[in-house]
């Protein structure tokens, strides 16, 4: 129940010592309109309009709480009818405009990431771009503000946690005498040893990896390290914050001098957020996120990888056009990115195929399938090149994607899945146009992601607004009306009756997921041995596996490093459940598309139920005066069910990840045993103590225990979701059944505020008529002027 806490049981707006507070400061204009210039005029104008339409709405509000406070201020006690109003009220007001989408690059190494990034934010060098021996070395967040300066934050990990990172890194780098030449030559040709010598050179200088925890914790860092943890830095050009940062976040792992006092603290950045002034190409409200292929050793920056990731509402997996057509590396981003759409908020998967005008004419030429067309040109080549590859990989993809996710899933309707983009010819178009290199269109689906959502939040905003001031100018109303509390009685006693109906519903619906949970278990339980046989036998033997082992024993069954595919076993042995349970799991959990299997439209069906109940009893009883009740009621029961949506999409991560945090759990005393081994043929060892402990731990029903507590984190959804909604709309009935006198003596008149939020609350229709007019105007111009394509000059 603990883990309810957060959702169970509170009012909706709970009264606090900050009932009385300042609502913070709106936006200047000028800065609202900075906002805009990333967007064509069509565009601009229809989010002026949007954010007008906010910004009024905002302004209503917050008169129509400065006048409740000054009524109340002075009395000790506030009907809680008040008080309810009051915290709706400035939630409404604080609410943030657009909460941040974050559009997550996905990719390994060398797979141009930070070239995109740079290419869609028009600026040529700006992220370092990987060699030979560079690579971004963290998570890097760029996003565009209205600050007047480029600026950098590096977040450090704590003291904390870099003394759990150096006692990981120390126990890795532990070598006994037992060990023979052969052995002491495979530890010191370790992936993971050298990972770890390298981290601790650079942070605390050569000789390091030689000596104890208790030495290095000593031991004075190379680096100057800040109280705060956090390092700003500020610019006025880009290229001069780009040289600021480019020592934080990239490194260089081949004949690394040490000469950068930057360079030393990089084995402590956990991550670095960028924030660019005014930017013409990316709104304000949109975060790019460059996310490292592979996680991390280090437990507080794997976990940040892996929430990054489930942040992210659109995920674009970035791989070059010499690695997308194979290999392993690519396929695990691939199958990360639907895990994420699975646990986390992505509902947008693409696969953008970077280096696109890479092409070898001849050999080209020579394998080409097509005969009926003459190629004349390299150009031509890679156009076509492209547009197979996009034809390829898209059918591949979506029949992939389709295996996971219900065959309705919106990512499956999206138009385009594979992008085929160029950022060197994005700067120099000596084969391809600007439009070619599909960078523009990158950007364009930017924006409309961004409009679209400010279009939902706007509309929900105004009619929540609308709502509350329709009740709050009733309590001034001294009409009475003799059967009113029978209505909202009579409300009561449906609205018991519909929950019920609510809860076998989504008794229903998750019970979807028993009959492939089950087979996944058998499936489990006769396939484990052979998947965990294949993550712990190399093709080369031992040979630069040994400690990269004890490093998956010391995260508990997990290794992630920037140089090695991610080791997850606990992941790996439960594959054969996830396989049975993700198309099912994504079915219960989607939105839009009503089906027997899927929670949401169970939801909307009880908030259907409940509006069209109340909508029934005022035209049977003629709520002639009370029209205000009926329209709040059904406006705030979108608003307590909108918010349970929310609420329902952040636990879903809990109850997906809860199959391999089970197996983690038992498999944790086998891990530890097995870290603990050194000497003589340790690797082996180290392999039968973790087989043993697998075969004891399934023998006693490990993955029978799994798949009870997917089911019972399934159950306390249930719970919670039918706890709130008792308690949220018990809240708000009791405050519509009643009267002004009896709410409080003196209400303060906001008539005046009414009818202004009426005729906002009007013109809403009218902006989004007037986004579809512009928008067709300018398709329409679009397709009118001379195309720009073509091919470029010579």
């Amino acid at each position: 129940m603990a883990e309810m806490e957060d959702f169970v049981g509170q009012e909706p707006h709970p009264v606090d010592d900050d009932l009385f507070r300042e609502p913070m400061k709106k936006r200047r204009r000028s800065d609202r309109d900075q906002r805009f210039r990333a967007f064509p005029s069509a565009e601009q104008s229809a989010l002026k309009e949007y954010e007008k339409l906010e910004s009024r709405t905002r302004r209503v509000l917050s008169n129509t709480y400065q006048k409740l406070i000054q009524c109340v201020f002075l009395d000790d006690s506030i009907p809680n009818g008040i008080k309810y109003l009051i915290n709706r009220l400035l939630a409404l007001i604080e609410k943030p405009a657009l909460d941040p989408i974050y559009i997550g690059l996905f990719g390994s190494t060398g797979a141009g990431k930070s070239s995109l990034i740079n290419a869609i934010i028009q600026q040529a060098m700006f992220l370092p771009v990987s060699g030979e021996s560079i690579c971004t070395s963290c998570i890097v967040q760029v996003s565009s503000g209205c600050c007047e300066q480029y600026e950098a934050k590096i977040h450090l990990l704590s003291d904390q946690e870099w003394k759990e990172e150096l006692k990981n890194l120390t126990k890795l780098l532990h070598r006994t005498e037992e060990l023979g030449r052969e052995e002491a030559d495979v530890w010191d040709g370790d992936d993971a040893v050298e990972e770890a010598i390298w981290k601790l050179q650079m942070f605390y200088g050569k000789g390091a990896e030689r000596k104890n925890y208790e030495e290095l914790l000593r031991a004075k860092p190379k680096g100057k390290i800040p109280a705060s943890r956090v390092i700003t830095l500020k610019a006025e050009e880009a290229g001069e914050l780009s040289v600021k940062l480019d020592p934080y976040i990239r490194t260089k792992r081949r004949d690394w001098d040490g000469e950068s006092a930057e360079t030393h603290i990089w084995p402590l950045i956990k991550h670095v957020e960028v924030i660019l002034p005014k930017s013409q190409l990316i709104p304000e409200g949109v975060v790019l996120v460059d996310i490292p292929g592979t996680g991390d050793f280090n437990s507080k920056r794997d976990e940040m990888w892996k929430k990054t990731i489930d942040k992210c509402s659109v995920i674009w997996v970035i791989s070059d056009i010499e690695r997308v057509s194979g290999g392993r590396a690519h396929e695990d981003l691939l199958n990360e990115s639907i895990r994420a759409c699975q646990r986390g908020f992505c509902k947008d998967i693409a696969l953008v195929v970077t280096k696109t005008d890479k092409l070898h004419l001849q050999e080209y030429l020579r394998e080409r399938k097509v005969e009926n067309q003459a190629i004349q040109s390299q150009r031509e080549a890679v156009l076509e090149r492209n547009e197979m590859i996009k034809l390829q990989r898209n059918r591949i993809l979506k029949e992939k994607l389709k295996r996971k996710l219900p065959a309705d899933a919106k990512v499956l309707e999206a138009s385009d899945l594979v992008y085929t983009v160029s950022a060197q010819e994005y700067w120099r178009q000596a084969l391809l146009t600007e439009e070619e290199t599909e960078i523009p269109k990158l950007r364009e689906h930017i924006r409309k992601r961004l409009l679209d959502k400010k279009r939902k939040l706007v509309t929900k905003y105004v009619t929540e607004a609308f709502g509350l001031l329709l009740l709050t100018d009733s309590f001034n109303c001294t009409e009475h009306l003799p059967n009113e509390h029978l209505h909202v009685s009579g409300l009561r006693r449906f609205v018991e009756e519909k929950i019920q109906l609510l809860e076998k519903a989504i008794d229903q619906c998750f019970a979807h997921i028993a009959q492939p949970l089950q087979e996944g278990v058998r499936n489990a339980r006769t396939s484990y041995r052979r998947i965990l046989g294949a993550c712990l036998v190399r093709s080369r033997g031992n040979q630069g596996f040994h400690q990269t082992l004890k490093a998956v024993c010391l995260k508990n069954g997990i290794y992630a490093s920037r140089t090695l595919a991610r080791i997850d076993l606990n992941e790996a042995i439960t594959q054969p459940i996830y396989d049975q349970i993700d198309p099912v799991f994504a079915g219960i959990f989607r939105v839009g598309t009503p089906s027997g299997s899927a929670l949401m439209p169970h939801i909307d069906a009880f908030k259907h139920s409940l509006q069209e109940k109340m909508t029934e009893i005022g035209i049977r009883n003629g709520w002639k005066y009370d029209s205000y009740k009926k329209s709040f009621l059904i406006q705030e029961i979108s608003a307590i069910l909108g918010g349970l949506e929310e609420h329902i999409l952040r636990k879903k991560r809990r109850i997906y990840e809860s199959l391999t945090s089970s197996v983690q759990n038992d498999l944790k005393p086998c891990y530890e045993e097995a870290g603990q081994i050194t000497g003589k043929k340790a690797c082996e060892r180290m392999k039968d103590v973790i087989r043993r402990g697998v075969d004891r731990q399934v023998a006693e029903g490990m993955f029978e225990r799994a798949q009870e507590r997917m089911q019972h984190q399934f159950q306390q959804l249930k719970h919670g979701i039918t706890e709130k909604v008792k308690g949220s709309i018990a809240t708000m009935l009791t405050l519509a059944s009643s009267q002004g006198d009896g709410l409080y003596k003196e209400l303060a008149d906001v008539k005046s505020e009414y009818k202004e939020m009426e005729k906002l609350h009007r013109s809403l229709r009218e902006v989004a008529e007037n986004a579809v007019l512009r928008r067709g105007m300018q398709e329409f111009l679009l397709r009118m002027s001379p195309s720009k394509a073509g091919p470029p000059k010579t």
